[in-house]
Protein backbone atom coordinates (compact mmCIF):
# COMPACT_ATOMS: atom_id res chain seq x y z
CA UNK A 1 0.00 0.00 0.00
CA UNK A 2 1.36 3.40 -0.98
CA UNK A 3 2.19 5.97 1.68
CA UNK A 4 -0.07 9.00 2.15
CA UNK A 5 1.13 12.13 0.36
CA UNK A 6 0.11 15.51 -0.96
CA UNK A 7 -0.04 16.07 -4.73
CA UNK A 8 -0.56 19.54 -6.17
CA UNK A 9 -1.74 20.70 -9.60
CA UNK A 10 -1.51 17.33 -11.32
CA UNK A 11 -2.87 17.29 -14.92
CA UNK A 12 -5.92 15.02 -15.05
CA UNK A 13 -9.20 14.14 -16.75
CA UNK A 14 -12.38 12.90 -15.11
CA UNK A 15 -13.32 9.41 -16.31
CA UNK A 16 -16.33 8.67 -14.09
CA UNK A 17 -18.03 9.82 -10.91
CA UNK A 18 -20.69 8.50 -8.59
CA UNK A 19 -22.53 9.87 -5.56
CA UNK A 20 -21.07 9.49 -2.10
CA UNK A 21 -23.27 10.70 0.75
CA UNK A 22 -25.72 13.54 0.13
CA UNK A 23 -23.18 16.17 -0.84
CA UNK A 24 -20.07 14.38 -2.10
CA UNK A 25 -18.82 12.23 -4.97
CA UNK A 26 -16.27 9.51 -5.65
CA UNK A 27 -14.16 10.49 -8.65
CA UNK A 28 -12.29 8.21 -11.05
CA UNK A 29 -9.62 10.22 -12.83
CA UNK A 30 -6.72 9.69 -15.20
CA UNK A 31 -3.72 11.71 -14.10
CA UNK A 32 -0.59 12.28 -16.15
CA UNK A 33 1.99 11.26 -13.59
CA UNK A 34 0.06 8.91 -11.31
CA UNK A 35 -2.16 6.95 -13.69
CA UNK A 36 -5.66 6.17 -12.51
CA UNK A 37 -6.69 7.98 -9.34
CA UNK A 38 -9.77 7.41 -7.14
CA UNK A 39 -10.58 10.36 -4.90
CA UNK A 40 -13.32 11.42 -2.51
CA UNK A 41 -14.62 14.89 -3.38
CA UNK A 42 -16.39 16.29 -0.35
CA UNK A 43 -19.21 18.79 -0.75
CA UNK A 44 -19.05 19.02 -4.56
CA UNK A 45 -22.74 18.15 -4.94
CA UNK A 46 -23.82 21.23 -3.01
CA UNK A 47 -25.49 23.85 -5.25
CA UNK A 48 -22.92 26.48 -4.31
CA UNK A 49 -19.83 24.34 -4.95
CA UNK A 50 -17.34 26.05 -7.26
CA UNK A 51 -16.02 22.65 -8.38
CA UNK A 52 -19.25 21.45 -9.99
CA UNK A 53 -18.45 23.20 -13.27
CA UNK A 54 -14.83 21.98 -13.24
CA UNK A 55 -15.41 18.28 -12.51
CA UNK A 56 -16.84 17.38 -15.91
CA UNK A 57 -15.84 14.77 -18.51
CA UNK A 58 -13.39 15.80 -21.26
CA UNK A 59 -12.23 18.90 -19.37
CA UNK A 60 -8.45 19.13 -18.80
CA UNK A 61 -7.90 19.85 -15.11
CA UNK A 62 -5.18 20.49 -12.59
CA UNK A 63 -6.08 18.59 -9.44
CA UNK A 64 -4.64 18.49 -5.94
CA UNK A 65 -5.23 15.76 -3.39
CA UNK A 66 -4.00 14.39 -0.10
CA UNK A 67 -3.59 10.75 0.82
CA UNK A 68 -3.22 7.76 -1.47
CA UNK A 69 -4.12 7.81 -5.17
CA UNK A 70 -6.61 5.03 -4.46
CA UNK A 71 -8.89 6.58 -1.87
CA UNK A 72 -7.40 9.99 -1.19
CA UNK A 73 -9.26 13.27 -0.72
CA UNK A 74 -9.60 15.92 -3.41
CA UNK A 75 -8.22 19.21 -2.14
CA UNK A 76 -8.73 21.38 -5.21
CA UNK A 77 -9.33 21.41 -8.97
CA UNK A 78 -9.12 24.03 -11.68
CA UNK A 79 -9.42 24.16 -15.45
CA UNK A 80 -6.08 23.22 -16.99
CA UNK A 81 -6.70 23.84 -20.69
CA UNK A 82 -9.31 24.17 -23.40
CA UNK A 83 -12.09 21.57 -23.02
CA UNK A 84 -12.81 19.27 -25.95
CA UNK A 85 -16.23 20.24 -27.28
CA UNK A 86 -17.44 16.92 -28.62
CA UNK A 87 -20.53 17.11 -30.84
CA UNK A 88 -23.45 14.86 -29.85
CA UNK A 89 -22.44 12.30 -32.50
CA UNK A 90 -19.02 11.90 -30.86
CA UNK A 91 -19.93 11.96 -27.18
CA UNK A 92 -20.20 8.18 -26.97
CA UNK A 93 -16.72 7.90 -28.51
CA UNK A 94 -15.38 9.96 -25.63
CA UNK A 95 -17.15 7.76 -23.10
CA UNK A 96 -15.71 4.71 -24.87
CA UNK A 97 -12.19 6.05 -24.28
CA UNK A 98 -13.07 6.68 -20.64
CA UNK A 99 -14.43 3.17 -20.17
CA UNK A 100 -11.31 1.64 -21.70
CA UNK A 101 -9.13 3.51 -19.22
CA UNK A 102 -11.38 2.59 -16.31
CA UNK A 103 -11.15 -1.09 -17.19
CA UNK A 104 -7.49 -1.33 -18.17
CA UNK A 105 -5.48 1.47 -16.57
CA UNK A 106 -3.88 0.46 -13.23
CA UNK A 107 -3.85 2.72 -10.20
CA UNK A 108 -0.73 4.73 -9.43
CA UNK A 109 1.12 3.89 -12.63
CA UNK A 110 1.90 6.97 -14.69
CA UNK A 111 1.60 6.85 -18.48
CA UNK A 112 2.58 10.24 -19.87
CA UNK A 113 2.30 9.14 -23.50
CA UNK A 114 -1.11 7.57 -22.94
CA UNK A 115 -2.35 10.71 -21.18
CA UNK A 116 -1.21 12.83 -24.13
CA UNK A 117 -2.77 10.38 -26.61
CA UNK A 118 -6.08 10.65 -24.76
CA UNK A 119 -6.02 14.46 -24.89
CA UNK A 120 -5.14 14.35 -28.60
CA UNK A 121 -7.92 11.86 -29.35
CA UNK A 122 -10.50 14.09 -27.65
CA UNK A 123 -9.33 17.13 -29.61
CA UNK A 124 -9.39 15.23 -32.91
CA UNK A 125 -12.79 13.66 -32.26
CA UNK A 126 -14.28 17.15 -31.98
CA UNK A 127 -13.66 17.68 -35.71
CA UNK A 128 -12.80 14.28 -37.26
CA UNK A 129 -15.15 13.01 -40.01
CA UNK A 130 -14.54 9.38 -39.02
CA UNK A 131 -13.24 7.19 -36.19
CA UNK A 132 -9.51 7.29 -36.91
CA UNK A 133 -8.72 9.03 -33.58
CA UNK A 134 -10.17 6.01 -31.74
CA UNK A 135 -7.96 3.59 -33.64
CA UNK A 136 -4.83 5.65 -33.00
CA UNK A 137 -5.61 5.81 -29.29
CA UNK A 138 -6.26 2.07 -29.13
CA UNK A 139 -2.83 1.37 -30.63
CA UNK A 140 -1.13 3.58 -28.03
CA UNK A 141 -3.21 2.07 -25.21
CA UNK A 142 -2.24 -1.50 -26.11
CA UNK A 143 1.43 -0.57 -26.46
CA UNK A 144 1.57 1.41 -23.20
CA UNK A 145 -0.09 -1.36 -21.19
CA UNK A 146 2.23 -4.05 -22.53
CA UNK A 147 -0.16 -5.61 -25.06
CA UNK A 148 1.43 -4.17 -28.18
CA UNK A 149 0.49 -5.89 -31.43
CA UNK A 150 3.02 -7.70 -33.62
CA UNK A 151 1.41 -7.37 -37.03
CA UNK A 152 4.56 -7.37 -39.10
CA UNK A 153 5.47 -11.07 -38.88
CA UNK A 154 3.73 -14.41 -39.21
CA UNK A 155 3.42 -15.80 -35.68
CA UNK A 156 3.87 -19.38 -36.92
CA UNK A 157 6.87 -18.97 -39.22
CA UNK A 158 8.44 -15.74 -37.95
CA UNK A 159 8.64 -14.51 -41.54
CA UNK A 160 7.76 -10.90 -42.48
CA UNK A 161 4.26 -10.52 -43.85
CA UNK A 162 3.80 -10.78 -47.59
CA UNK A 163 1.73 -7.71 -48.57
CA UNK A 164 -0.30 -9.78 -51.06
CA UNK A 165 -0.88 -12.87 -48.94
CA UNK A 166 -3.93 -13.38 -46.71
CA UNK A 167 -3.75 -13.65 -42.91
CA UNK A 168 -5.83 -13.99 -39.78
CA UNK A 169 -5.27 -12.06 -36.56
CA UNK A 170 -5.53 -14.28 -33.48
CA UNK A 171 -5.67 -12.38 -30.15
CA UNK A 172 -2.92 -13.51 -27.81
CA UNK A 173 -0.96 -15.10 -30.65
CA UNK A 174 -0.64 -12.71 -33.57
CA UNK A 175 -0.90 -12.97 -37.34
CA UNK A 176 -1.21 -16.37 -39.02
CA UNK A 177 -1.21 -17.04 -42.78
CA UNK A 178 -4.20 -18.70 -44.44
CA UNK A 179 -4.47 -20.40 -47.81
CA UNK A 180 -5.37 -17.93 -50.53
CA UNK A 181 -7.75 -20.43 -52.09
CA UNK A 182 -9.75 -20.84 -48.88
CA UNK A 183 -11.99 -17.89 -49.74
CA UNK A 184 -12.22 -16.97 -46.05
CA UNK A 185 -14.12 -13.65 -45.84
CA UNK A 186 -12.44 -12.83 -42.50
CA UNK A 187 -8.91 -13.06 -43.91
CA UNK A 188 -7.00 -9.82 -44.51
CA UNK A 189 -4.21 -9.01 -46.92
CA UNK A 190 -0.76 -8.48 -45.48
CA UNK A 191 -0.62 -4.91 -46.74
CA UNK A 192 -3.73 -4.10 -44.72
CA UNK A 193 -2.22 -5.67 -41.59
CA UNK A 194 0.97 -3.65 -42.11
CA UNK A 195 -0.99 -0.42 -42.54
CA UNK A 196 -2.82 -1.07 -39.26
CA UNK A 197 0.50 -1.73 -37.54
CA UNK A 198 1.84 1.63 -38.75
CA UNK A 199 -1.32 3.50 -37.78
CA UNK A 200 -1.97 4.45 -41.42
CA UNK A 201 -5.78 4.58 -41.38
CA UNK A 202 -6.43 6.70 -44.47
CA UNK A 203 -8.04 3.94 -46.51
CA UNK A 204 -11.57 2.81 -45.54
CA UNK A 205 -10.52 -0.84 -45.87
CA UNK A 206 -7.71 -0.29 -43.34
CA UNK A 207 -10.07 1.51 -40.96
CA UNK A 208 -12.46 -1.44 -41.10
CA UNK A 209 -9.65 -3.93 -40.52
CA UNK A 210 -8.26 -1.84 -37.66
CA UNK A 211 -11.64 -1.81 -35.94
CA UNK A 212 -11.74 -5.61 -36.11
CA UNK A 213 -8.12 -6.23 -35.10
CA UNK A 214 -7.92 -3.68 -32.31
CA UNK A 215 -11.38 -4.61 -31.03
CA UNK A 216 -10.31 -8.26 -30.82
CA UNK A 217 -7.05 -7.36 -29.07
CA UNK A 218 -8.82 -5.16 -26.53
CA UNK A 219 -11.46 -7.83 -25.97
CA UNK A 220 -8.65 -10.27 -25.19
CA UNK A 221 -7.21 -7.83 -22.64
CA UNK A 222 -10.64 -7.43 -21.06
CA UNK A 223 -10.88 -11.22 -20.70
CA UNK A 224 -14.37 -11.39 -22.13
CA UNK A 225 -15.84 -8.49 -20.15
CA UNK A 226 -17.96 -6.36 -22.45
CA UNK A 227 -17.92 -2.58 -22.76
CA UNK A 228 -21.23 -0.78 -22.37
CA UNK A 229 -20.08 2.16 -24.49
CA UNK A 230 -19.02 -0.12 -27.36
CA UNK A 231 -22.40 -1.83 -27.39
CA UNK A 232 -24.14 1.55 -27.57
CA UNK A 233 -21.82 2.73 -30.36
CA UNK A 234 -22.50 -0.40 -32.41
CA UNK A 235 -26.25 0.02 -31.96
CA UNK A 236 -26.08 3.66 -33.05
CA UNK A 237 -23.95 2.76 -36.08
CA UNK A 238 -26.43 0.06 -37.08
CA UNK A 239 -29.29 2.55 -36.76
CA UNK A 240 -27.45 4.97 -39.06
CA UNK A 241 -26.97 2.23 -41.65
CA UNK A 242 -30.62 1.21 -41.50
CA UNK A 243 -31.93 4.76 -41.79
Amino acid sequence: MSAPRRVSLEPAFLLHHRPWSDTSRILELMSRGHGRVTLFARGVRRPGSALRAVLQPFVPMLISWSGRADGGTLVGAEIGGTPARLPPSRLMCGFYLNELLLRLLPHEEGHDQLFDAYATALAQLAAAPDYRPLRTFELVLLEELGYGLELGRDAASGEPLDPERYYHFQPGRGVVAVAAESGDPDALRGRVMLAVSCGDFDEPAVQSAARRILGAAIGHCLEGRGLHSRAVMLALRQREQDA
